[in-house]
């Protein structure tokens, strides 16, 4: 029989691991973390953000987007090293404002929302596509084109993109 005997951690482990300060949502953070942890798993297990969800963790399905510097980023694919002095935000961060909220009543009226896995990522994704100017249906959904969902079959989401991007921006729903 194999046992497994835990090896006690040194006190200082975590003095050990460099830090790492950013902007979250609008606020300074600092935190002591490997260069190569994940951003996914910092927003989720270090500040308690579970919006962003892991999904495919190659950078293929969307569920994880947030916005690094204002630009639509798979989380699963950032590092640690990569956030130092830059702007991250969140679906938490972003449902504070009121720039989601044509996004997500569109979705809603459309029937673009099942299960909510992907929804986070759909938003964030959706949400800056609609702040573009001149943003049109067609390069809208080529644009979502790598935000999967396994529930809606897409239909409600395609609704949702036409209702958004056929309008004239600044039309709420």
């Amino acid at each position: 029989m194999n046992a497994c005997i835990p090896v006690p951690r040194a006190e200082s482990a975590d003095a050990a691991l460099p830090s790492c300060s950013f902007t979250l949502n609008g606020q300074a953070v600092a935190v002591q973390c490997a260069p190569d942890q994940r951003l996914l798993t910092l927003l989720r297990e270090h500040f308690m953000l579970v919006g962003a969800k892991p999904g495919c963790e190659v950078g293929r399905c969307g569920a994880c987007m947030v916005w690094l510097d204002g630009q639509p980023a798979n989380s699963c694919l950032l590092m640690a090293w990569q956030l130092e002095g830059r702007q991250v935000t969140t679906i938490e961060g972003l449902a504070r404002t009121a720039h989601s909220a044509p996004v997500v009543d569109a979705l809603a009226q459309c029937g673009g929302v099942q299960c909510g896995y992907c929804s986070a990522g759909m938003v964030m994704g959706l949400t800056y596509l609609h702040q573009q100017p001149g943003m049109d249906v067609p390069t809208a959904s080529a644009l979502m084109c790598g935000h999967l969902c396994r529930c809606t079959g897409y239909g409600g989401i395609q609704r949702a993109i036409d209702a958004l991007f056929s309008a004239p921006q600044g039309i709420q729903l």
